[in-house]
């Protein structure tokens, strides 16, 4: 890897490090943050409904459709599983009316980790010049989003089954 760092999650002791401070997109390991927010924004089984606003975005999904009904939970689980772009998306416009006032949050919270070398600008992680973290930077972000107890287990689900759809229904 041209960028790489090993860090203590418990400490935050670097163990091993190549370029860790050298700026890289930051491609789908931007939805850590992105479910981070969704499951810290609380009331994680409420229902609501797709905006069409989210839905366009390209690369992968988790195949939701305007009308659709779903929970932030859900959204985590189709942000992490498939890394579904269009999770990430209903998220910011959701949490935050949109992926512009999405990017604020997510830098916000950036900085409140220590993250000095990121710039968020997308809640999926597709390209724009200016969306960027380092490999240090995603390790401080990794460390602090393995301490909530909901992101760990959303982590450590290889198969989930979600309800969502109009009507919702089970799906895999």
């Amino acid at each position: 890897a041209a960028s790489a760092i090993l860090m203590e999650a418990q400490t935050g002791r670097v163990i091993y490090a190549v370029n860790e401070h050298e700026k890289r997109p930051m491609a789908s390991t931007t939805k850590i943050m992105t479910t981070l927010l969704t499951l810290e924004s609380g009331d994680l089984d409420e229902k609501f409904t797709i905006d069409s606003r989210a839905l366009i975005t390209e690369g992968s999904s988790m195949y939701l459709h305007e009308g659709d009904r779903v929970t932030k939970r859900a959204l985590c689980y189709g942000m992490m599983l498939p890394s579904g772009n269009d999770a990430a998306n209903q998220t910011a416009v959701m949490l935050a009316e949109n992926t512009d006032n999405f990017a604020v949050m997510m830098n916000e919270r950036a900085s409140e980790i220590g993250m000095k070398n990121t710039n968020f600008v997308t809640p999926s992680g597709l390209h724009d010049d200016n969306h960027y973290s380092t490999a240090y930077d995603m390790a401080l972000l990794a460390r602090e989003a393995l301490q909530n107890d909901l992101f760990r287990e959303v982590c450590s689900t290889q198969r989930a089954k979600i309800r969502f759809g109009n009507p919702p229904y089970e799906r895999w």
